[in-house]
């Protein structure tokens, strides 16, 4: 009976232990999966303050200012006017006798959750499957970049502010078995509802390597010192001493930034109690209501200034995010190497085995402001497939296909004035702050003709379309705050661009939604949606003419087949006679875009696009 008794315990033993393998290899599996959905992924950005004020009733007030610069008190703030000019002071910014971008900083315009969902069917109409938000956590900044705490949605963009203020103040901010769900998270659950069910996706901001200074953890170490539990959190540099009338607490901010306290980290990431912290905020906002099914949850992450963190760390998080939600979606800010010098890192380390599945795809902002915007510094068509290049062979595939394509975001000058303005660097001295020849007024329709040609190349070439708010509508503006005005609507009247924040003479503007521009982006988002070839697709270049400035690709999936042409002369160009392109016979080829029967001319600044199904000719794809 013992022989027997122990076999039986060993049986066991070995089943549990295959199990238990079984259980590992599907959640290792489960992690490795990447994501399907986001190569179908037309990105629209969203800087909620300023897309819609669907509810004044939760406006943000003079007391939720405090917290955040600047500091000083303001007698007579006020709400601004969402239609007036950009660059008017009002009368509460002329009574404290400061400049418009000091002033800048303390508007709030009431744009909130309720704007967006009453703007979704606006969002469908153009064609947009996915949205980005810029951080949406409480926090007292306009921007929402110095979060006061992850677990909360900001309570002005929220129904009820004053209730939910008292929520936050009946918790214990690190014990989630004390949360509660206010009225402002539980209008974001209702959003990402009404999104699912239209089968749209979102993403939120994830703002890990620096907080606000009302951030809870921060304010327990002010007030406690070295006696905080949370004093390892940050980077401190000196703790006041109690025993003198001076306040030696001094900490380290993000960029030296002291509105941004900034997270303490080692090679393998913040500490562990903070890493646990985070480890629960995936948990509540990838499944709110923790029944292991992730649809009632956000899609995933852009994760803010991601190579300030340890990778450590971002793998720990990746593997909490797929752990809940194997399609999820992780795209990181991976950008300045050295800003001085121009210079943008290189990605691939954080996509190739890494934990993102994407990055904001800035390097193919600066190719296609060099290759088609710049005019003294305009590069050659070889020399944009050698910047493009990069990506094509550092990249992974996978990845590819995924990366955000932009032109615009919150953190850089908006699209039309990158076109307005040629012979910059993207991101450097673009407002009137650094520089006062920028010019600010709106694109001609030269410039705006600019615009559109890369468009088409930004809908055609692999990634995934990126749209920041209002650039389908023609907004202007220069680097923030500028980029950052409030969105055009064709409901509201709005007042003329006629100030200029030094005084000096500019063109008066007229502000109103260009449907021209709306329905050009809707007909490139047609197209792709239209043409799988051009998501999923495979890439090769075909020409790069630099004499003539011609370039060409191709993208090709199963019986598809699509070649597109562009123009980045100034003058008209005819397609033939060019070598490389000499085995296509175009008038074999379908024209899909621009409507017209020329097929061998190109306009200046514009390109062509070219359809064959090779199953329809019998043709074998190899």
């Amino acid at each position: 009976m013992q022989k027997k008794s122990s076999s039986v315990k060993l049986l066991l033993f070995i089943n549990l232990l295959l199990i238990i393998s079984l259980v590992s290899c599907e959640r290792n599996n489960k992690q490795q999966v990447q994501t399907n959905w986001a190569v179908d992924a037309i990105w629209y950005q969203i800087f909620p303050g300023r897309f819609h004020n669907g509810d004044p009733s939760n406006d943000p007030t003079k007391k939720s200012l405090e917290g955040t610069w600047p500091y000083d008190y303001q007698e007579k703030w006020q709400l601004m006017p969402w239609t007036d000019a950009w660059y008017k002071l009002q009368s509460w910014e002329k009574y404290n006798g400061e400049g418009f971008y000091y002033n800048a900083q303390l508007r709030r315009y009431g744009g909130d959750l309720q704007g967006i969902l009453d703007k979704l069917d606006y969002l469908q109409k153009l064609g947009i499957n996915a949205l980005y938000l810029n951080p949406i956590f409480e926090s007292p900044s306009s921007h929402k970049y110095g979060a006061t705490m992850y677990r909360h949605i900001d309570n002005n963009f929220g129904p009820n502010p004053n209730k939910d203020s008292l929520i936050w103040k009946a918790e214990t901010p690190d014990d989630p078995a004390t949360w509660k769900w206010t009225t402002a998270d539980k209008l974001f659950l209702k959003l990402i509802k009404e999104l699912h069910k239209r089968n749209m996706k979102i993403i939120i901001d994830g703002v890990f390597n620096h907080v606000g200074i009302p951030f809870w953890a921060f304010q327990d170490v002010k007030e406690k010192g070295k006696k905080s539990k949370y004093s390892d959190w940050f980077v401190i540099e000196s703790f006041d001493d109690p025993k003198t009338p001076e306040n030696e607490f001094k900490y380290h901010g993000w960029y030296g930034i002291p509105d941004l306290p900034e997270l303490e980290e080692d090679k393998n990431g913040p500490c562990q109690a903070y890493r646990q912290h985070i480890h629960n905020i995936v948990k509540r906002w990838c499944d709110p209501n923790g029944d292991g099914n992730p649809e009632d949850g956000i899609d995933g992450w852009r994760l803010d200034v991601a190579h300030q963190v340890s990778m450590k760390f971002w793998k720990d998080f990746s593997s909490w995010v797929r752990e809940i939600n194997p399609d999820a979606y992780l795209t990181g800010e991976v950008w300045w190497k050295n800003f001085e010098e121009n210079v943008m890192y290189d990605a691939s380390p954080y996509l190739e085995e890494g934990p993102f599945d994407a990055v904001m795809n800035y390097r193919f902002t600066d190719a296609m402001a060099k290759a088609f915007i710049n005019q003294e510094d305009q590069i050659l068509p070889s020399e944009l497939d050698q910047l493009l290049g990069f990506i094509r062979s550092n990249y992974p595939d996978k990845s590819q296909l995924m990366l955000q394509n932009l032109m615009g975001s919150h953190d850089i000058e908006r699209f039309a004035s990158m076109a307005v303005n040629p012979d910059r660097w993207i991101d450097h001295a673009s407002n009137l702050q650094y520089d006062k020849d920028f010019k600010i007024r709106k694109p001609n329709q030269a410039e705006k003709q600019i615009q559109k040609v890369i468009i088409a190349f930004q809908f055609t070439y692999p990634g995934a379309p990126y749209i920041y708010y209002g650039d389908e509508v023609g907004m202007w503006g220069a680097d923030d705050p500028d980029c950052r005005k409030p969105m055009i609507w064709e409901e509201f009247g709005y007042e003329d661009e006629k100030y200029h924040p030094f005084g000096l003479d500019r063109p008066v503007n007229e502000v109103q939604v260009d449907h021209d521009l709306f329905n050009y982006y809707k007909k490139f988002i047609d197209i792709r949606k239209k043409y799988k070839c051009l998501r999923t697709g495979t890439y090769k270049t075909l020409l790069t003419d630099d004499k003539n400035m011609l370039f060409a690709f191709e993208r090709r999936l199963s019986d598809e087949q699509i070649i597109v042409l562009f123009n980045l002369s100034e003058k008209t160009k005819r397609i033939y006679p060019v070598d490389l392109l000499s085995e296509f016979d175009l008038n074999q080829w379908d024209l899909i875009f621009p409507e017209s029967t020329e097929k061998e001319q190109l306009n200046r600044k514009s390109c062509k696009i070219f359809y064959k199904s090779i199953k329809k000719d019998g043709l074998k794809y190899e």
